[in-house]
């Protein structure tokens, strides 16, 4: 591999959410042990992937591709916090206020 492939590769190790972040992630937010799937992980995993794709796209104007996904990640990412609004209004704010979100 020459330097160039090297760098490429370095990138897009940077750009992608990892294992070690989505677990990092996980820890932070899983009410209790081995909680992967609550609503409160799904939006912290959702959240952490739309800060690394807008920050891609702030470099990739022209990336339109990776836009339509950002803009899936966000849809559903909302339909979590409206879910977790209905059924848990103290975590919803929790998670809210942990997470940076507005509203």
């Amino acid at each position: 591999m020459g330097p160039l492939a090297n760098m490429a590769y370095l990138c897009y190790l940077s750009a992608m959410l990892t294992k070690r972040k989505k677990q990092n992630e996980i820890g932070k937010t899983r009410r209790h042990d081995t909680d992967t799937g609550s609503p409160e992980v799904q939006v912290a995993i959702l959240t952490r992937r739309i800060e690394e794709l807008s920050a891609h796209l702030d470099k990739n104007r022209k990336d339109k591709h990776s836009r339509r996904g950002l803009l899936g990640l966000v849809a559903d990412r909302r339909k979590h916090l409206k879910y977790l609004e209905e059924t848990n209004k103290r975590g919803y704010s929790t998670l809210v206020k942990k997470l940076g979100l507005k509203k």
